[in-house]
């Protein structure tokens, strides 16, 4: 029977990884120049955080001479409908005690609307049937129950202007969204800074970005293109994704004068959306 994949499993995975680690006399490093992975990445297995891959598994058995321990009471995957590309990152969120995201084209998943979302589900390639947008919608919504908690994590939502002037979905469903992140502003859950136009070039104009803290483990990169999506570790590329982050946010409006564009945008589109139903 396979092991349900909950925190609780992936902890029990992890010390029994640092017990064979242990035994078998290796530091993380060493493990992990055995089986050619990140020191960070052991880490994060053996606190817990990740769920090694089955690839990853495998390689740790090889390396412990283990007997295939590793592979057989690995934690079953998760039933959420997640990018592949994107699972990985999906682990690290729920354990960040940070979260910096940068858009530049669509809301982050994070902070959308239902309707939002199937306004952009609706035009995935392949095509989505309704059961699997739906199961879309409930994994997404899932995520955005970190934001549920009033301290934990400090979170940052820096957008490009197009962000608020697409409007996905239509409308009343731009208007929506937008407040919505203007409702999160206000109530100081998160800082939302808003990239203008004017600006032209930017530190972050090349695509978008997810930068996430830990309380004892070190911070990681994640960059998403599409259908693709990878997990930056190495001290030197993280560094300057922080600091491409910081150049960014330099430019963009204040938390407040940012607030007060969404709604400005916000209201823009509710006018837009009365008048389109006025006989």
């Amino acid at each position: 029977m396979a092991i349900e994949d909950t925190p609780e499993a992936r902890e029990r995975y992890g010390e029994e990884l640092r017990r064979l680690r242990e035994l078998a006399g290796l530091t993380q490093q060493e493990l992990a120049d055995r089986a050619v992975m990140s020191r960070s990445l052991i880490a994060h297995f053996e606190s817990g955080r990740r769920r090694p891959s089955l690839p990853d598994a495998k390689r740790l058995d090889q390396a412990l001479g283990s007997g295939g321990v590793l592979v057989r009471f690995l934690p079953a995957k998760e039933t959420w409908d997640v990018g592949e590309h994107f699972k990985v990152a999906r682990e690290l969120e729920q354990q960040a005690t940070e979260i910096r995201e940068f858009a530049s084209a669509l809301v982050p998943g994070m902070f959308q609307t239902e309707a939002y979302m199937r306004a952009v589900f609706q035009h995935a390639v392949p095509v989505k049937t309704a059961e699997q947008c739906d199961s879309a919608v409930v994994a997404r919504l899932e995520r955005a129950r970190l934001l549920d908690n009033p301290q934990s994590p400090m979170v940052w939502v820096l957008e490009d202007e197009a962000v608020l002037r697409r409007p996905v979905g239509g409308a009343a469903v731009m208007a929506e969204q937008l407040w919505r992140i203007v409702e999160l502003g206000q109530q100081h859950r998160i800082r939302a800074h808003v990239l203008p136009f004017r600006v032209g070039a930017h530190a972050l104009g090349e695509g978008s970005l997810k930068l996430m803290r830990f309380k004892e483990l070190p911070p990681i990169a994640y960059v998403e293109g599409w259908k693709t999506g990878k997990v930056w570790e190495q001290v030197s590329r993280v560094e300057q994704a922080f600091a491409a982050y910081d150049l960014a946010l330099g430019d963009a409006l204040s938390h407040q004068d940012s607030l007060a564009l969404m709604r400005s945008v916000a209201e823009g589109f509710e006018h837009e959306a009365k008048s389109a139903h006025r006989p």
